[in-house]
Formats: C-alpha cells, structure tokens, sequence
C-alpha cells in the first residue's frame, strides 16, 4: 500500500516511516511534485488535518493522510493550540515560538500541558481520523538536541527529561504523533487486505 503523508516535514516522515514499518510505503508531498503550501485555515486541529487531506487528495488523485498537531497549555487557556507551528509569528522558527511560550509563563506556577496530534486519512475517498494525546508540563527551560518544534520544553508525565532528550524510539512510544500514528496502523493493517 503506498500513501502520501501530506507534509514536507521530513523530521515528520522519518517519524511516521520508523512507526509504520513494512508493507506501507510512505511519500511526502514532495515525491509526488506537490510544492504549494497546503490550506491550513480551520480553527480546530481536526478541521485542519483534514482540510490538508482533502487538497492531496482532490488535487493529486492519491490516498492519502495529513496531521495536524497543537500544544496546549493549561494556564494560557488552551493556547497555542491550532497555532502552535506560528504562534510568534507567521516566518517564525521553533525557537520564536519556545521563547515566546516560556516568556508567557515566567513567574506562572501551573506549567501543565498536553500535546494532541490529529491524522486525517483519505483512503479511496472514504475520511477517518484518529487522535493522541499525551500530557505533560513545560519546563522553565529548554534541554535536549533531539526532535524538534516544542520538544525541549515538553516533558511528558512520568518522566523527568524532555522530548528533546529521548530517543525517537522513546518518543514514539509515548508521543501524541506515535499514538495517533499507532491507530492509524492499525486500521491500515485491518483493511490493507481490501486495497
């Protein structure tokens, strides 16, 4: 079964390709030539991921799936929820967006917060989606290399280091991503037999 993952992402599709493994080929938008930014203008993640599959979809004639990811924080009312990827602005990069995230919660006490990913799937023009979630808090400071996004300042329940300092593999095994990722294939696996 081949599928387009509606991202140029590639820290994403390495992500997605190490959970699903073999049997399912994985390509971004750039395999197939589509280098338009995707539409992306609804006020809920749901709404966006599927905005995303739906253009891949109509305007590629392909099987496909988008996510749509938001970190939100307790004592900030949710946000930045849906804006999350340009919370500092629209040409921001993922460091804007930590220092303007740690900058709104200096001095505040309630750093509690969850990740939660959406995945839209588009298969042969039937829509499903599937969601995780993981809870955690931010820290008062960023650590770690690894991952990328909101990654040095998350740390997941139960753990005392941020995403940015796990593996990928121990990411995906408690991240939101990897938890929508593993509902996702396992539908696949289920119907792969009718495709």
């Amino acid at each position: 079964m081949k599928l387009v993952f509606a991202t140029n992402n590639q820290n994403k599709v390495n992500e997605i390709k190490s959970l699903l493994g073999e049997g399912i080929e994985i390509v971004s938008l750039k395999d197939i030539g589509c280098n338009e930014e995707l539409p992306e203008t609804q006020e809920t993640l749901e709404g966006n991921a599927l905005q995303k599959a739906r253009y891949v979809a109509d305007n590629y004639n392909v099987n496909c799936f988008a996510d749509d990811t938001g970190l939100e924080i307790e004592s900030l009312n949710g946000v930045p929820g849906v804006y999350s990827a340009r919370y500092a602005g629209v040409e921001c990069k993922a460091e804007d967006n930590m220092t303007k995230v740690l900058a709104e919660l200096d001095g505040k006490e309630n750093r509690l917060a969850k990740f939660r990913t959406i995945v839209a799937l588009i298969l042969n023009d039937e829509e499903h989606s599937f969601e995780g979630q993981v809870d955690g808090s931010i820290t008062r400071s960023k650590s770690g290399s690894d991952g990328f996004g909101y990654d040095p300042i998350f740390q997941p329940n139960g753990f005392d280091i941020t995403f940015s300092e796990m593996s990928m593999a121990e990411k995906n095994a408690i991240s939101h991503r990897g938890k929508a990722v593993a509902k996702l294939v396992a539908f696949l696996k289920e119907e792969s037999p009718r495709f």
